[in-house]
């Protein structure tokens, strides 16, 4: 599954449009929707917190490897790699206690 904001990383300006705000909250709600699908279709929780967690974990990559990108080419970007690192830190302990592995 594709960030949907990453479809506008080169045109951020368009996130303030009200058509695409109405576009993300459409899309956020869908998202809902298919994790509902998926646990009345499984009945199992513990998937959907894997699929979750999967897609958390992702994000996290996707964002590093932009903070590498903007650093590499000398653009200006917000400092989140501390946060990613400690979120992903804190996602693998909670793994490792629960004996969930990814």
């Amino acid at each position: 599954m594709i960030n949907k904001l990453e479809i506008f990383k080169n045109a951020h300006e368009l996130l303030d449009e009200p058509e695409v705000q109405a576009l993300l909250d459409y899309c956020e709600k869908l998202e809902d929707d298919l994790i509902n699908f998926k646990f009345e279709k499984e009945n199992n929780k513990e998937l959907i917190m894997l699929d979750m967690i999967k897609e958390v974990l992702k994000g996290c990559s996707a964002l590093e490897k932009e903070q590498m990108e903007h650093d590499r080419f000398g653009y200006e970007s917000p400092n989140y790699q501390d946060t990613i690192t400690n979120l992903k830190s804190y996602i693998h302990e909670i793994c490792r206690i629960n004996k969930i592995w990814l």
